[in-house]
């Protein structure tokens, strides 16, 4: 009798998907989505020229994709991401934290090289 092993590890994100959102951030984002009436709306997570490391991350409500957009989605909230943020972006998580003085989002971004101090921005 011959009988195969053959160990698969699990993929760190679905297939398609480039960016995820943690569960704390997934549910601050229903609760403003929902407070704003857009329950149907995603998040746009993107990258832009600026801040004090040379590029910073927005997130702002979309209510749909746009030209060239790709769309993902993660714990229940849609996301799109542009065609030139998307290189930036690839394996990037999005976060809520909650601290002392105050609470917000944040990136963590495998593909940064180094990141400053305010946490929005970061260096490719």
């Amino acid at each position: 009798m011959h009988t195969d092993t053959h160990t698969h590890e699990a993929p760190a994100m679905a297939p398609g998907t480039i960016i995820t959102v943690t569960e704390a951030a997934a549910g601050k984002i229903r609760e403003l989505l929902s407070e704003e009436g857009k329950t149907e709306s995603g998040l746009r997570v993107f990258v832009q020229g600026g801040g004090c490391s040379g590029f910073q991350y927005g997130l702002m409500i979309e209510e749909g994709s746009g030209v060239g957009d790709q769309a993902f989605e993660s714990n229940g909230v849609r996301l799109f991401v542009d065609p030139v943020s998307i290189s930036y972006l690839k394996g990037a998580e999005v976060d809520f934290v909650d601290t002392i003085t105050g609470g917000g989002f944040t990136i963590k971004n495998p593909n940064a090289t180094s990141t400053c101090g305010c946490g929005s921005s970061f260096t490719a």
